[in-house]
């Protein structure tokens, strides 16, 4: 009776895989009451790797093409146990296929916003997003680290695990880069380059290979914009501290507007605004006087009267656009020395 069992016994000529389109990564060829017999066919297609384990082991890994399966071509393999040499049947193992085809678009991107430090903000807090693509470069290793016995291994069961280490590595990048925020949100191949080096080799710890990355988009918390966009508009004004007073007061124009529509304070936001023009008018007046030369530079200081209290205003003012990071510490230094000059 256990002879003719062992008879039913089916045995395995062809060893192949045609992988569908779901995203597999690896797939165990069903070996359920059946044995490889000795002499047959292994084929492994251009975008696939093959591995024979025997007993729990990784035996041999198969790169693209055909193969007869022999004992003599097996050397780790001629320790299995024989069966009857009548059949002439001495493989009893596992075979896994692999996927190293490029697995595309797979998405990543920051839920919560999170923080990193920068040289010219301090600690800003951004989101972003993106794709990338990877392939199994190393089928032994993703087979012992990650896939396992298992009978199919998808690009689903490994997407989180991927996204965890894109979102770990993302503070990592751009510290290691050194390249400033603003360069970050305005060229974001250079951010994904960085990423890229970044978690290269955290991909490969676990047999697969980073072939791409792209950062789509890049946001900045809304009060981080605003004052993104005030340095923007004194890049815009240069060092011309009278032009900054204007575009300083053209920013006020409109707020000023909704008060005086509103119906209330009208009164008092006319007066603090024409003090405020008023104030802006002579030290842009004071300013300018000191990009001057010779005679026309001595008339305008000689004309110029500024009260120490605007002065000492006009200075607070600008500290505040120092600690919003407006103003550079040199140009905060160049100012204040001009204004002090004036109490002299």
């Amino acid at each position: 009776m256990a002879l003719m069992d062992f008879l039913k016994k089916q045995f395995i000529d062809v060893l192949q895989w045609t992988e569908d389109d779901d995203g597999t990564l690896a797939w165990r060829f069903p070996m359920a009451d059946m044995e490889i017999q000795n002499g047959a066919s292994l084929t492994v297609r251009e975008s696939q790797l093959a591995v024979f384990v025997n007993e729990g082991k990784v035996a041999d890994v198969f790169a693209p093409g055909t193969y007869k399966l022999a004992t003599q071509n097996l050397p780790l393999l001629t320790n299995l146990k024989n069966w009857d040499k009548l059949f002439d049947s001495p493989f009893k193992s596992d075979v896994y296929f692999f996927s190293t085809r490029q697995q595309i678009d797979q998405k990543w991107g920051t839920p919560q916003p999170i923080t990193i430090r920068d040289k010219d903000f301090g600690a800003v807090r951004l989101r972003a997003f993106g794709n990338y693509n990877f392939r199994i470069e190393d089928a032994k290793l993703f087979h012992t680290e990650i896939s396992g016995t298992r009978e199919s291994y998808s690009v689903e069961d490994v997407d989180g695990q991927l996204r965890g280490l894109v979102l770990q590595n993302i503070s990592n990048a751009i510290a290691s880069s050194n390249i400033p925020f603003l360069d970050l949100a305005s060229n974001q191949m250079t951010f994904a380059q960085a990423l890229t080096t970044q978690l290269a080799p955290e991909f490969a710890k676990i047999g697969l290979k980073l072939e791409g990355m792209t950062v789509q988009n890049v946001s900045l918390p809304e009060e981080l914009q605003k004052i993104l966009d005030q340095k923007i508009g004194m890049g815009m004004v240069g060092n011309d501290m009278g032009k900054f007073m204007q575009y300083q007061t053209a920013q006020a124009i409109p707020k000023f507007a909704e008060g005086a529509g509103s119906g209330s304070g009208i009164a008092g936001d006319a007066m603090g605004m024409g003090a405020g023009l008023a104030m802006g008018q002579v030290l842009a007046q004071n300013l300018q006087a000191g990009l001057n030369s010779g005679a026309n530079q001595a008339a305008a200081a000689a004309a110029a009267v500024v009260k120490p209290d605007d002065i000492m205003a006009t200075l607070e003012k600008l500290g505040e656009l120092k600690v919003k990071g407006i103003l550079t510490q040199e140009e905060f230094d160049a100012k204040k020395a001009e204004l002090l000059k004036k109490l002299v």
